[in-house]
């Protein structure tokens, strides 16, 4: 099927709420879905981990970093776009890093649930995950996982995770996520994050300890791997080279992972170029030191949006509380 080609089940149709997409080829063949709007902005998600590897703005900009070296190959990984992490982040738990989420093939719902409040977004795609015999012998638990990944009217990125317990057994069970996002930056020496000041994290380069935050903004000038905890719901990424400001905003997702593996780091990834961490950051919503427990039936939602303004000026500084706030 060519990229232009929408098939029936996708097509937007007036009497129905079904959303409007395209499923293409990507890399090596796996099939990715493709989301835009008549201005120019897209997203592009694949099937396999259900993983996020383009979002660019209605000028055509790349707002997310994938590396060049990225292996488009089943079990590996895709290296950047927006990885899900579940269900467990990182090391924290018994299981391969990060889970199994990103390194399954999912299936699209052509039948999705309406929205919790009526809208006329028809740009959305559900996807679904459910764990096979294979999954639940690295995790014994029956589950559903669903993710919408919607582009908002003025080229917003919205993700929403629902995780359901599904067993019959009458056993809860717990797990970690995380949506591993990495942004694309200009300069890495010229960003800075807003929002975090004064909190508490975890250093995963110190063994987990827990420090404070001491600085007004995060600045990079060296590795960072930080688990901050009891996060706002807002955090600003400001670029001074590109003038912009990336604005996460998250709900049931309480802390935020920052990541850049710097020089030596980068070197040793063999998906990831030698230079490549100068023009990433990972800002990654998440919920990682208490795990989320659901009972049979229950269900968990967490949701990120990721949206793009103008840097703002005040006396040569960049102003990130006029994004905070929303002024």
């Amino acid at each position: 099927m060519s990229s232009t080609e929408i098939p029936a089940a996708a097509a937007e149709d007036a009497k129905t709420n079904a959303p409007a997409y395209q499923i293409t080829k990507g890399v090596n063949g796996l099939e990715k879905i493709i989301l835009g709007d008549i201005r120019g902005n897209s997203v592009e998600i694949y099937l396999y981990g259900a993983h996020i590897t383009s979002w660019k703005n209605e000028s055509r900009e790349e707002l997310l970093f994938v590396s060049n070296k990225a292996i488009f190959k089943p079990p590996k990984a895709i290296r950047g776009g927006i990885p899900l992490c579940f269900p467990q982040f990182s090391n924290y738990g018994p299981m391969e890093a990060h889970g199994f989420a990103r390194n399954r093939f999912w299936i699209i719902d052509p039948s999705p649930p309406p929205f919790a409040t009526p809208s006329t977004n028809k740009a959305f795609v559900d996807l679904l995950l459910k764990p096979s015999e294979a999954d639940l012998k690295l995790w014994p638990h029956s589950f559903e996982f669903r993710l919408r990944v919607t582009l908002g009217p003025s080229g917003d990125l919205m993700l929403t995770s629902r995780i359901r317990n599904t067993s019959t057994d009458g056993k809860p069970f717990s797990f970690t996520f995380a949506y591993h996002t990495y942004f694309s930056v200009s300069d890495i020496s010229e960003v800075r994050v807003e929002g975090l000041e004064t909190l508490d994290y975890l250093d995963n380069l110190k063994n987990k300890q827990r420090f404070t935050e001491q600085g007004d903004a995060i600045t990079f000038e060296d590795e960072i791997d930080r688990v901050y905890l009891s996060t706002p719901t807002k955090i600003a990424i400001l670029d001074h080279d590109k003038k912009r400001t990336f604005v996460i905003r998250k709900d049931g997702l309480p802390d935020a992972v920052v990541w850049n593996p710097w020089d030596k780091k980068a070197k040793a990834l063999p998906d990831f170029g030698d230079t490549e961490y100068r023009h990433m950051l990972c800002i990654e919503s998440a919920a990682i030191e208490k795990p989320i427990t659901l009972k049979p039936g229950e269900e968990w939602r967490g949701r990120q949006e990721l949206s793009v303004v103008p840097s703002s000026y005040c006396s040569g500084q960049l102003d990130p509380q006029r994004v905070l706030k929303g002024r």
